[in-house]
């Protein structure tokens, strides 16, 4: 779905990092679900001054917040009538449903950091605007340590009600940075989803590269991985490139290493595999990827026509 130009990406990433507030031009919002992520999330709002009111479907995960200064709910249709926006940060989809079920959403903003399908969040999206509130679906680039620490380079993806985003831009921004990813709310699970894609397909790599090279004595694993590292974000520059030809259909331009090129030492890596007795799995599909657009006349090319394989 294309955005509209009012639509447009916001390209830049807001600091998490922000100034304490008096107690009495502290924004206030509510927040559902207090697992691992949900509870960091709260405590960066109760470190800067934040009203917080909090439920949990167990009540005992919100004691210690209780103690920092936030406010319990006896139910999540309680927590939701104490403030205009509401952030949900729960299990799956379904118990954002459930959760909120009983709740009167008219007139609030909803903003919803709960893991999903990016079909998830625009039926969210419609199921929440139908019942009177504005929504706003976020993809959480960051794990628990990192929230509420700015240094630490986490930030939020969001996406839908671009004005609902700017309304409450400035209280979001405390636990990680924000970019907002457009209109439809279903982009920001859609590259939260892509993000983490590229980063398993990352790990699987070095997974494999640790392999090789953990069964020889005078090969150090630790003093083995900043090479490794190193390597990786070497390479990553090719992943501009890919966009750009990915953009502009022609496959070909700045290439230095084409497919042919590279499907021809493929034998070399998978001997070596076996040299070392280590299983190729994490490989093959990428290996067989490349034979079959090497194959079909993308010999010249890099890697974005396997894009095309895909889908």
């Amino acid at each position: 779905m294309t955005d509209t130009p009012s639509d447009a990406i916001s390209s830049s990433v807001s600091p998490s990092a922000s100034p304490s507030v008096s107690p009495s031009a502290s924004p206030s919002l509510t927040l559902l679900g207090l697992g691992a992520m949900g509870t960091a999330f709260a405590r960066a709002w109760l470190a800067v001054g934040y009203s917080l009111t909090v439920w949990n479907r167990t009540p005992s995960r919100a004691e210690a917040l209780i103690a920092e200064g936030a406010r319990p709910a006896a139910s999540a249709a309680e927590a939701v009538a104490e403030n205009g926006l509401v952030v949900t940060c729960l299990l799956d989809d379904a118990s954002v449903g459930a959760a909120l079920a009983d709740a009167d959403l008219t007139g609030k903003d909803l903003v919803d950091l709960t893991t999903g399908t990016p079909s998830e969040a625009r039926t969210r999206a419609a199921w929440a605007e139908a019942r009177g509130a504005r929504f706003l679906s976020g993809g959480i680039m960051a794990v628990p340590p990192m929230i509420g620490a700015p240094e630490a380079g986490g930030y939020v993806l969001y996406s839908g009600s671009q004005d609902l985003f700017e309304t409450h831009r400035t209280t979001l921004a405390p636990p990680a940075g924000t970019r907002f990813v457009g209109g439809n709310p279903g982009h920001a699970a859609l590259q939260d989803v892509a993000l983490l894609s590229g980063m398993y397909g990352m790990i699987a790599g070095a997974a494999h590269a640790f392999a090789l090279v953990r069964g020889e004595k005078d090969i150090s694993p630790a003093e083995f991985a900043p090479l490794l590292a190193q390597w990786v974000a070497a390479m990553s520059t090719m992943i501009p490139q890919i966009g750009e030809q990915l953009e502009s259909g022609d496959y070909e331009s700045g290439v230095t290493s084409g497919l042919a090129m590279q499907v021809a030492g493929i034998k070399t890596l998978l001997s070596t595999a076996q040299d070392q007795n280590v299983s190729p799995e994490l490989l093959t599909s990428v290996f067989d990827l490349m034979r079959r657009r090497a194959e079909t006349g993308g010999g010249r090319e890099g890697f974005a026509g396997m894009v095309d394989l895909l889908g």
